[in-house]
């Protein structure tokens, strides 16, 4: 039950035995265990009580070991007490009293569409992918003919333009959603932003960190129930951002200043084809653990800053911060020091704000600095927005998306398209005019296409220009005008049924061509 509420508090699905069963946590769960019991105390008193409860209805089976010693009244008020037990575990367990147990997927029937998981329990939900390696949906909407002409992955880059060997420095920032931007607490990265090229709805393509890495460095979307990087398909030949800038005479490397192996990053980064990795035990400096999760952001960003110094140019690297992670911790000489903001994660939040503006204080003293790209990305949203438009699956995935170059003052503005994780690699590309085919399901900033996949655990989330579409079982389930209905209120699937007609086409080409690749191996050009 603890696991079941924490979960979903955070990411919006239900646990699965992939959850259980993934490696790359260990150290994180042990250290954080005393942590989440004392944030989340009123879930083990809630427990207890529970407990409590149950053992006082259920039979006494000490006693009924004794038959001959209950009278018939306690026979029978114990018989009932277990059958009715059994009786509704029996109901709960099946979904109702339906000829088959539900799906997964099928919580979108049954519950309001942001919150179709609170229809589940983790138990169902562990038990349904028990035997499962994978939660990908298997489908087959068009041939091969019709697919291609729908939908296809395959992007070219052309450029007249010789390519640039600009560095390339990626920053993963954790849990800065929108919901935490603009309001006092990242008064850095607001100001970056007004000298930036600013993707303002920009969306991340999971709920999870584990979703956001591959979506950013290899154009892979999250559109399974377990993430992509703790499935078996995780060893699947990828042709991401590493791979193609190394061709290009470039240095790779991936920074994050969790416990090594945290979250199978170095794994992920392995298969990438990132040079090296640098973790928490690469880290050299002063002593900056936090006790829980690695180094405090402002000490490893320095390390990560004087690291890019002594690689050879050009470079390309990717640093994923840490401190804006549950359970929050900041360095002690820094309490008070910045706003509190109105939910528990924004000190933190302004805390690494400011660990972004020291790493940018000392990067502008660098040689590569004015060499640099610069791409700054949230991983996900947090759980801790308070606005209401925070709740809606379109707010559940707003993030801040921002390419900055002090070379180029031209490349500056707001870009008002619909740019998501997986345009990151492709734009990434075109700004450096590198010619390369490659499998990307996002597409360029540059590319005319205006839309934004991403899912939640049996509904696919897919916006086309101000439009948005709830895709589950096989049918549209919700469309709205996004821009003009902000808090998703009134439902056009009835009204504006040419409109869900076409984009249910693209939807299901989509899905079915990802399910394709992902199983055939095919993420890569490469034969």
């Amino acid at each position: 039950m603890y696991n079941s509420i924490i979960f979903y508090r955070f990411t919006g699905r239900r646990s699965t035995f992939t959850m259980i069963t993934a490696k790359g946590m260990e150290r994180e769960a042990i250290g954080l265990i005393p942590s989440f019991l004392k944030e989340f105390w009123y879930i083990g008193v809630l427990f207890v009580v529970l407990s409590f409860i149950l053992w006082r209805i259920l039979p006494d089976f000490k006693r009924v070991g004794s038959i001959n010693t209950l009278t018939k009244k306690e026979i029978v008020k114990q018989s009932c007490y277990l059958i009715m037990a059994l009786v509704i575990g029996l109901i709960v367990a099946r979904g109702g009293f339906r000829k088959k147990p539900i799906k997964i997927v099928d919580a979108v029937v049954y519950g309001e569409l942001g919150n179709s998981a609170l229809v589940l329990n983790t138990p169902f939900c562990i038990l349904k992918t028990i035997t499962k390696k994978e939660n990908i949906e298997k489908v087959h909407y068009y041939n091969e003919k019709e697919l291609l002409s729908i939908y296809n992955p395959v992007i070219s880059l052309q450029s007249d333009t010789l390519a640039s060997k600009k560095n390339v420095v990626i920053i993963i920032l954790e849990s800065f959603g929108d919901e935490n931007v603009g309001r006092g607490c990242t008064p850095f990265l607001d100001s970056l932003i007004t000298k930036s090229y600013y993707f303002k709805n920009g969306f991340a393509n999971g709920k999870v960190s584990i979703d956001a890495v591959p979506s950013i460095l290899s154009s892979i979307p999250s559109l399974m129930n377990n993430s992509f990087i703790s499935s078996s398909f995780a060893l699947n030949k990828v042709n991401g951002l590493p791979k193609i800038l190394k061709k290009e005479g470039y240095y790779t490397s991936f920074f994050h200043g969790a416990f090594n192996g945290s979250q199978n990053f170095d794994q992920y980064a392995q298969v990438a084809g990132f040079d090296d990795y640098f973790g928490k035990n690469e880290y050299t400096g002063t002593e900056a653990f936090d006790g829980k999760w690695g180094i405090y952001d402002e000490e490893f960003m320095q390390f990560f800053c004087n690291k890019l110094s002594k690689f050879k140019q050009p470079f390309f690297s990717s640093l994923f911060t840490i401190s804006s992670h549950n359970p929050y911790r900041i360095p002690e000489k820094y309490k008070n020091k910045f706003p509190k903001g109105t939910t528990v994660i924004q000190e933190s939040i302004a805390y690494t704000d400011y660990a972004l503006q020291q790493f940018f204080n000392t990067a502008k003293k660098q040689s590569w600095y004015k060499n640099t790209l610069f791409v700054i990305s949230s991983d996900h949203t947090s759980s801790e927005g308070d606005r209401n438009i925070d709740k809606t699956n379109i707010g559940k995935f707003s993030i801040p998306i921002l390419f900055f170059d002090p070379s180029n003052p031209e490349f500056v503005g707001v870009n008002e398209n619909n740019f998501q994780q997986i345009d990151i690699m492709p734009s990434i590309l075109d700004y450096l005019h590198i010619k390369t085919d490659m499998v990307s399901f996002g597409k360029s900033y540059n590319s005319k296409n205006n839309f934004a996949i991403y899912y939640l655990q049996g509904t696919y989330h897919y916006i086309q220009d101000d439009y948005y579409l709830a895709f589950s079982n096989n049918q549209a389930i919700g469309l709205y005008n996004w821009k003009k209905d902000v808090l998703l209120k009134n439902n056009l699937l009835k009204t504006d049924t040419e409109r869900v007609t076409k984009m249910s086409k693209f939807i299901k080409a989509y899905i079915q061509t990802f399910y394709e690749r992902v199983t055939n191996n095919t993420l890569t050009l490469e034969k």
